[in-house]
């Protein structure tokens, strides 16, 4: 699916990229989705991947929140810019690291369903038009949203694609 354009395009395309998401994983054996990965990546297994996506919708849920309720805040957290982000994804791995993965399934599944509902609150003038909020810069809010929903799921399901791949070989 091409890029969402409209609020129903980003609901459907975050919808459908979270069942594909889970329907990969559940294609896997229970032993399978608690391997590690056996390419080099930051994330080391499914659990590394669903947790970053969890952390990311918090990054979105609370910069929407935060904005809305009149306190500006930044989209990235301090001491973080887009230049530094990959470090803060790192701080998101460590964080996890004793985070099982059926918590990491319970918490994306609830932070996926909290960030549909809010994406669904807002207008699609209010999500697709540039500079509707003055939080969002330049750009517009249904362009963060996208980001951290069907992108970032599409992200995911390529690094478990390779797993299940890398799997399937040996």
């Amino acid at each position: 699916m091409a890029r969402p354009t409209t609020k129903e395009q980003l609901k459907q395309s975050g919808e459908e990229g979270f069942k594909k998401l889970f329907a990969l994983i559940h294609s896997m054996t229970a032993e399978e989705q608690e391997k590690s990965f056996s390419f080099d990546d930051r994330d080391k297994n499914i659990r590394d991947v669903l947790v970053h996506l969890y952390e990311w919708h918090q990054l979105l849920l609370n910069w929407i929140h935060s904005n809305q309720s009149g306190s500006k805040t930044n989209f990235l957290p301090e001491p973080y810019n887009w230049k530094t982000y990959p470090q803060m994804n790192v701080e998101f791995w460590k964080k996890h690291q004793q985070t099982p993965l059926k918590e990491a399934v319970t918490l994306l599944g609830k932070s996926h369903s909290d960030t549909m509902k809010l994406i669904d609150s807002f207008s699609n003038e209010q999500l697709f038009t540039n500079k509707y909020f003055t939080w969002t810069g330049t750009t517009s809010l249904g362009a963060y949203c996208v980001s951290a929903t069907s992108s970032h799921y599409d992200w995911a399901m390529k690094k478990i694609k390779k797993h299940k791949k890398d799997l399937m070989g040996k």
